[in-house]
């Protein structure tokens, strides 16, 4: 692959960065990331729209399930979101009666954060419409290069890890 080049797509190699050359939208990374974001954004919301979740309030459903509790700051970095966003969403799973919060006892400062037994009932019937969601945003590709965009992603978001939060992709 030549310089600045990334999964065979051309982009400004460091003499090209700076000057007018041509730069289509469709071969830059963060045009391509957005879109690809709106594609799932699309399939997610058709596929799970009976259970009224955004991908953001089932990521924190996700994550609830698999650490059991957790106060809202490491649930904000566990899915790369900054704090008000992530109270916001789980003030609103809590109205819902999905979620429970309740004041760290060892911090009163934090609320902890725990699925209830109707957010567990609605994450396991929504499981399958997600993974389909999930599946259809990288339908046009093959299994191989399905596994390639996600550890090419992964590395993406690796080599960022001091912008935002040290989520463990692992």
């Amino acid at each position: 692959m030549e310089e600045g080049s990334a999964a065979g797509l051309p982009g400004p190699t460091g003499e090209e960065a700076g000057s007018n050359a041509a730069w289509p939208l469709a071969e830059r990374p963060g045009f391509l990331a957005r879109r690809m974001h709106q594609i799932h954004v699309s399939l997610f919301s058709e596929r799970c729209a009976e259970f009224r979740i955004t991908p953001l309030q089932y990521s924190l459903l996700s994550m609830l399930r698999d650490l059991r509790e957790a106060d809202q700051t490491t649930l904000a970095h566990a899915v790369a979101l900054d704090r008000t966003t992530t109270t916001g969403a789980l003030k609103r799973l809590a109205a819902r009666g999905l979620v429970s919060r309740s004041t760290s006892t060892a911090d009163r400062r934090a609320q902890v954060c725990r699925l209830t037994p109707e957010g567990e009932r609605l994450h396991a019937a929504m499981e399958s419409a997600a993974r389909e969601a999930h599946a259809l945003t990288v339908a046009a590709l093959s299994a191989s290069e399905q596994e390639l965009l996600i550890r090419l992603l992964r590395r993406v978001i690796t080599g960022h890890d001091h912008r935002r939060g040290h989520a463990d992709l692992d």
